[in-house]
């Protein structure tokens, strides 16, 4: 089979989908993914062949998406980058997709893979690394979790899925006839299949939900032929396992309240700290924090203690799959249901929003997380998490799919 597989957003969006593009081709099929161009690093690594669609989000997002106390500036930041390449991105997907038997199609580019496949007559496969399929077990990730009464957690999704929808319908609807020459959509698609890259364990799935929905695993990357540099194999081997920080694609907070809040919250203790794309000043760090570069997670984070994080869904899994407690700090998105879910399985206190977040709210996390009663909840959770094949179930969901 041949499978375009076309995708908008941050690293944490891209990279489990370049994961999955490497275990279709190991399985015989081809693949392609269309992604944003500075997010394509793990599909380089993994030898996916990939594009690279029009945009640049790191650059777009500038100081917007991460502050937690302005989400309409946040959402308004995403539609406008979704709605500005509509055209081009459907262009690029129809180009590409050429001959393909089908497009997976996620995040911010989903409707216009959507209308890809419609446009070239193929099956469309959604996927995400968070439920959006309605559900009255749990509410909508975009809004704040356990504020929604149970009794609506379905009127919930349909209430922002058709928001999503009629932010980004103009510029679809424009990009359909522009480029494939399709009639006006009116209503959203909701009867195509979807693949969940998220894992059971910590988030099972509902007992009454759509058929048409799957909830696979994690679709963690396969470990690279990587060897750690020096400096950073001697910090580890200097004491005691450390803390691990790391806010992955978050920029545009306030990173010299957040840094102090850091410093003070560690009190001393050890820390390696991967700054990502948030800008952080590493300069003025007390020699207690080790910072590095992009690192395998799955090699890391089984020599930390524990994992301080922004709650994306990926860190959020490699965390908890590494058997270790979590510290979250949301600021955006679905992070804060993750930091919920994470609380909610005793591997996390509840979560301190970005924007309010400051040391003692560290120090707490710290202590909760070495509780031992907390730490072999961790433990456990880790050993289920890691008995799950995500990526194997997801390559057999879409051969099934596509042989119907």
């Amino acid at each position: 089979m041949k499978l375009a597989v076309l995708t908008y957003g941050t690293e944490g969006d891209a990279r489990p989908l370049a994961a999955l593009c490497r275990a279709l081709d190991d399985a015989g099929h081809a693949s392609v993914l269309l992604a944003d161009a500075t997010t394509l690093g793990a599909a380089e690594r993994l030898g996916v062949r990939s594009q690279a669609l029009t945009g640049d989000i790191r650059q777009a997002l500038g100081g917007v998406i991460a502050q937690g106390d302005k989400p309409a500036a946040a959402a308004k930041a995403l539609a406008d980058i979704a709605n500005a390449n509509a055209t081009p991105w459907l262009r690029q997907t129809v180009e590409a997709a050429q001959g393909c038997d089908a497009i997976v199609c996620a995040g911010l580019a989903a409707f216009v893979g959507l209308s890809a496949a419609e446009a070239l007559g193929v099956p469309a496969i959604g996927a995400g690394m968070f439920p959006l399929t309605p559900t009255a077990a749990f509410a909508s990730p975009f809004l704040p979790p356990a504020r929604v009464p149970r009794f609506l957690n379905r009127a919930s999704h349909h209430l922002v899925n058709g928001l999503l929808w009629r932010a980004f319908r103009p510029a679809v609807n424009a990009a359909r006839a522009e480029v494939c020459g399709l009639p006006p959509r009116r209503r959203l698609w909701t009867t195509h299949p979807v693949l969940y890259g998220y894992s059971p364990s910590l988030l099972p799935r509902p007992a009454v939900w759509a058929p048409n929905a799957a909830v696979c695993g994690q679709w963690p990357a396969p470990a690279p032929d990587w060897e750690p540099p020096a400096a950073l194999r001697d910090f580890l081997a200097a004491g005691e396992a450390p803390v691990y920080i790391g806010f992955g694609s978050m920029t545009g907070f306030d990173k010299a309240r957040l840094l102090a809040a850091l410093v003070d919250g560690m009190a001393g203790r050890r820390a390696v700290l991967h700054p990502g794309w948030s800008g952080l000043d590493v300069q003025q760090l007390p020699p207690n924090f080790h910072v590095i570069g992009d690192t395998p997670h799955d090699w890391l984070f089984p020599q930390m203690a524990l994992v301080v994080h922004h709650g994306g869904s990926g860190t959020s899994h490699s965390a908890a799959c590494a058997g270790l407690p979590s510290v979250v700090v949301p600021f955006a998105g679905d992070q804060a249901f993750w930091a919920h879910h994470l609380a909610q399985a005793g591997v996390a206190q509840p979560a301190v929003a970005g924007a309010r977040f400051g040391a003692d709210d560290l120090a707490r996390g710290i202590a909760f997380a070495h509780d031992p009663q907390v730490r072999a909840r961790a433990r456990a959770l880790g050993e289920r998490m890691r008995a799950e094949d995500g990526l194997g179930t997801a390559v057999r969901a879409i051969e099934q799919i596509l042989r119907r």
